[in-house]
C-alpha cells in the first residue's frame, strides 16, 4: 500500500480501568492489534504541470517529508520529481556529515522521514552549494527551515500561526501552481522593469547627447532646455507608463534563472543605452543638419529636431517590448495599452507642433508634409537598425550562455556559477499534500 503512494496507519486497542487517567509509554504494549487504515491524498493535476514548467525553467523541485520512504518515493514519481531510487530517509541524513550532506542534497529530489532538523540541515546543505532556496510548510516543525531558506513560503490555509510569522510569503489559496506562477509573474515583473530602464535612460541620453554635439561642433542649439522638458514631461506620462503592462515574454517559463548578484545594469544594458543613445542623437542632428541645407530655417529645423527625437522615442517604445527578441511577431498586438500610449503622444505632439499658443512658448514652427516624411522615415530607420542590433547581441548572448556565461560587451564572457546540472535550485516541502496545494 505504500508503494501505491498510501500512508498507513496501524489502529489497536487496549483495557484499562475506569479511573485511569494518565498513559504512560509502558501502557502502550500488550494491545490488541485492531487493524489498518490507508489513506491517500492523489496530487493535484496542475500541480504535476507546475512542476514540470518549474524544471523546464531551471528551478529544481525537492520534497522533503515525514512519510514512509516508500510512500514518499510512490508521490515523488506521481509528480515526476523522483526517478528510479533517487530517495533518502532521514535516518540516513543522520549518519552525514554536513559536508556529506551538501552531495547528498544536490543528487537526491525526495527525503522521507524527515525530522524539523533534517529539513533544516537540507537548507543550509543546498545554501553552502550556492544555491538559491525557497521553502514551503505549513505545520510548526517546519517554522525553523522557512526562517533558514532564503525564501520561506507559509500555508495560508492549513498554515500554523507560527509557521506564518516565520515566512517570508504567504500562500493564500495553499496550491502550489501558485507559487510556480509567482516565480514567471517575478520575472516578468522583473524584465519590465529592465525594459522601463533600457528605455528611460537612452532617450534622455539621445537628449543629452544632441546638447553636447552641439557644444562641441558649435553652431545653433538644435534643441531648447524648454523642449527638452517637454520631450520628458510628454514621454514619462505616456510612453515609459506603458512599458508596465507589458505580459512576460515567450521564454519566460523557460529560460534559465538569473544570478542572484547579477545587477539591473548588466554590460549588455550599458551597451543598449550607449548605442541607442549615440544613434538616436545623430539621426536627430543628422535631420536637423539636412533641413538646415536645404533652405529651412532654424525654426523648421528645430521644431523637426524636437518632433524626431519624439518618433524615435515611439518607434523605440517598440523596440523596447522585447529585451533580444524581434518585436514583429505574434504578440505584436498583446499590450493595446503601448499603442494608447502612441496615440496620446501623436496628438499631443500634433498640438504641441500646430498650436500657435504652443508655438510662441516653445519657440517652434509648425511643420510641413515634406519635414513630416523626413521624420518618420528617421524614425523607421531607427527602429530597424535597433532591431538589427537585437539579432546581432542575440546571437552573441546564445553564443556566451552556452558557454557558461551572459553577453558583456566589454568582457567576452562573464562566468556564472552553476549547479550540478546547470540549475538554480529551490527546494519545495511535500507539494503532493492537500495542505501544499
Amino acid at each position: 500500500m505504500a508503494s501505491e503512494g498510501k500512508r498507513i496507519i496501524a489502529t489497536a486497542s487496549k483495557k484499562v480501568p475506569l479511573d485511569y487517567k494518565n498513559i504512560l509509554l509502558s501502557d502502550v504494549f500488550n494491545m490488541d492489534f485492531l487493524g489498518i487504515v490507508a489513506m491517500i491524498d492523489p496530487p493535484r493535476q496542475e500541480a504535476i504541470k507546475a512542476i514540470e514548467q518549474c524544471h523546464q525553467a531551471g528551478v529544481e523541485v525537492k520534497m522533503i517529508t515525514g512519510d514512509h520512504t516508500l510512500t514518499a518515493k510512490a508521490i515523488g514519481e506521481s509528480l515526476n520529481i523522483v526517478k528510479e531510487d533517487n530517495v533518502i530517509s532521514g535516518p540516513e541524513l543522520e549518519k552525514l556529515s554536513d559536508i556529506e550532506l551538501e552531495a547528498v542534497a544536490k543528487k537526491y529530489q525526495v527525503f522521507a522521514r524527515t525530522t524539523p532538523e533534517h529539513k533544516l540541515r537540507l537548507v543550509k546543505a543546498l545554501q553552502s552549494n550556492g544555491q538559491i532556496v525557497a521553502m514551503t510548510g505549513d505545520g510548526v516543525n517546519d517554522a525553523p527551515a522557512l526562517k533558514r531558506a532564503d525564501v520561506g513560503i507559509a500555508m495560508g490555509i492549513k498554515g500554523t500561526d507560527v509557521t506564518k510569522d516565520s515566512a517570508e510569503m504567504i500562500l493564500a489559496d495553499d496550491n502550489f501552481a501558485t507559487i510556480a506562477k509567482a516565480v514567471f509573474e517575478g520575472r516578468s515583473i522583473y524584465d519590465n522593469l529592465k525594459k522601463s530602464i533600457l528605455f528611460v535612460l537612452p532617450t534622455n541620453g539621445a537628449e543629452g547627447f544632441v546638447m553636447m554635439a552641439s557644444v562641441l561642433i558649435g553652431g545653433h542649439m538644435p534643441i531648447t532646455p524648454l523642449q527638452i522638458l517637454w520631450i520628458n514631461l510628454v514621454t514619462a506620462v505616456t510612453l515609459g507608463f506603458a512599458l508596465a503592462f507589458e505580459p512576460g515574454e515567450p521564454n519566460v517559463t523557460t529560460r534559465p534563472p538569473r544570478k542572484p548578484n547579477e545587477p539591473i545594469l548588466d554590460g549588455f544594458l550599458i551597451w543598449r543605452i550607449g548605442f541607442v543613445s549615440v544613434l538616436l542623437g545623430s539621426i536627430t542632428l543628422m535631420v536637423h543638419h539636412f533641413l538646415i541645407q536645404f533652405g529651412a530655417d532654424y525654426g523648421h529645423a528645430r521644431s523637426a529636431a524636437v518632433n524626431t527625437l519624439v518618433a524615435g522615442e515611439v518607434f523605440y517604445l517598440l523596440n523596447c517590448r522585447y529585451l533580444r527578441e524581434p518585436v514583429l511577431g505574434k504578440g505584436f498586438f498583446s499590450n493595446p495599452k503601448v499603442f494608447y500610449a502612441i496615440s496620446s503622444v501623436v496628438l499631443i505632439q500634433l498640438f504641441f507642433t500646430y498650436t500657435p499658443f504652443m508655438n510662441i512658448l516653445f519657440d517652434t514652427t509648425p511643420l510641413h508634409t515634406r519635414e513630416l516624411t523626413w521624420i518618420l522615415a528617421a524614425g523607421l530607420l531607427f527602429f530597424i537598425i535597433v532591431e538589427i542590433e537585437k539579432m546581432i547581441t542575440k546571437k552573441i548572448f546564445d553564443n556566451d550562455s552556452e558557454k557558461g556565461g551572459y553577453f558583456n560587451p566589454f568582457k567576452k564572457i562573464v562566468p556564472i556559477r552553476k549547479s550540478e546540472n546547470g540549475t538554480m535550485k529551490s527546494l519545495w516541502s511535500n507539494p503532493s499534500r492537500s495542505n501544499f496545494m
